[in-house]
């Protein structure tokens, strides 16, 4: 199985920029989906991103369809998503996770394994 640890989360200011690395150990990377998702305060985990096992294939909110860029390289064992244009209602805890399946998914339950999550802060 997987284990997933993100990074890059933290404080940032209303139309900056901030990359979050997901990485991955044991298991093989090249055969997961990988989505990005996150949860504020008082609300329910939602989804953000996904991206194929291959790359091929990736998937957005509309909340941030054309801020953020989901990508991964297998050869490094990590996914990452970009997020540019940043707003405060984009505070939450990122989470990365991870799928084996045939296709990629939007429903948090579909995915098994889900790294500690990192917080994303933005200020305005």
């Amino acid at each position: 199985q997987v284990q997933l640890v993100e990074s890059g989360g933290g404080p940032v200011q209303a139309g900056n920029s901030l990359r979050l690395s997901c990485a991955a150990s044991g298991g093989t990377f090249s055969a997961y989906h990988m989505g990005w998702f996150r949860q504020a305060p008082g609300k329910e985990r939602e989804f953000v991103a996904a991206i194929s096992n291959r790359g091929v294939s990736t998937y957005y909110a509309d909340s941030v369809k054309g801020r953020f860029t989901i990508s991964r390289d297998n050869a490094k064992k990590t996914a990452y998503l970009q997020m540019s244009t940043l707003k405060p209602d984009d505070t939450a805890v990122y989470y990365c996770a991870a799928r084996l399946a045939a296709l990629f998914a939007t429903v948090p339950s579909e995915y098994r394994y889900w790294g500690q999550g990192t917080q994303v802060t933005v200020s305005s």
